[in-house]
């Protein structure tokens, strides 16, 4: 796939939202949240752009392998009682190995071996039972394509990976490589992240994330993996018990349009930015005095 510099008005004005927005409470955020350690807030490094396609790569192979699942926001499903895909033996290595992306959920592994090895016994009990894992599956990705725990700090929540995006993007604006941005100020591309919240009250914008930072939210987050006319398709965990992947509907311009009532409300597009920062990509420049006004033009 073809990878392309970030335009530099965009890096200036993201910067900008962020000084303007920023809680000092950022700085507790993060622990079951990842902790704030002197190591945790180097400079993220820049990556390649075969990292940026190894993301895609790993995300789609995973899709194919558990059946090739397909859904589009909306469609509804007779209910079932039969075990969903999770629950099938010969995927139980699958799902282990994402929650191995997120070692502080050791307990989690514990109990689902023991519940396999019940299965292999012949017992008749599922041997994964977790109600989420598509978190972990974003990690394992992120890991197995070879972004270190620095640059993305994989976490069995969303809410907690996405509080160290946006500490980065604060932080590091001109070095991050993932930064948000709003369902209707950016289309997605490959690699990116369409994340939505399933809370009873939930975000409609990510910078409403900025005065909660810290605190566990219901989330969750697809990775882009093609883009089309009047669609983006995106790839996560935890879809119908599976990795599956959704076709979120887009205007003439590649925005995401909102999900139907009763469906995770779409609150922002994470652009991931790996192979397109120096050395791999142009610098991005930051002003010196960025404007006060919120969401003001830069040139």
């Amino acid at each position: 796939m073809r990878l392309s510099a970030p335009s530099a008005s965009a890096g200036r004005r993201v910067h900008a939202l962020l000084l303007a927005l920023w809680p000092t409470a950022l700085l507790a955020a993060c622990a079951t949240p990842p902790q704030a350690t002197a190591r945790f807030r180097e400079p993220p490094l820049s990556y390649p752009p075969s990292t940026r396609e190894r993301i895609v790569r790993f995300a789609l192979t995973e899709w194919q392998d558990w059946g090739g699942y397909v859904t589009t926001p909306g469609e509804k499903h007779p209910p079932s009682k039969a075990p969903g895909p999770e629950s099938a033996i010969a995927n139980f290595p699958r799902v282990l190995a994402y929650w191995r992306a997120v070692e502080e959920d050791r307990p989690v592994i514990d109990r689902n071996r023991d519940r396999y090895a019940a299965a292999l016994q012949g017992a008749a009990t599922a041997p994964w039972r977790e109600p989420a894992w598509s978190a972990a599956f974003i990690s394992w990705v992120m890991r197995s394509a070879g972004v270190d725990r620095r640059e993305f700090a994989g976490n069995a929540a969303h809410s907690f990976y996405l509080d160290a995006i946006l500490a980065d993007a604060r932080d590091f604006p001109a070095q991050a490589p993932f930064i948000p941005h709003g369902i209707g100020d950016y289309a997605p591309a490959p690699g990116d992240l369409v994340c939505g919240d399933r809370s009873r009250r939930p975000l409609t914008d990510w910078r409403e994330r900025l005065a909660e930072i810290g605190q566990f939210r219901a989330m969750h987050c697809d990775i882009v993996v093609r883009v089309g006319p009047f669609v983006a398709e995106a790839v996560g965990g935890n879809v119908e018990d599976a990795v599956t992947m959704t076709r979120f509907p887009t205007d003439a311009s590649g925005r995401l349009l909102p999900r139907p009532a009763g469906e995770p409300v779409l609150f922002g597009v994470i652009e991931d930015r790996i192979g397109r920062l120096p050395p791999f990509g142009a610098a991005i420049p930051i002003p010196a005095n960025p404007p006060a006004s919120i969401g003001a033009p830069v040139s």
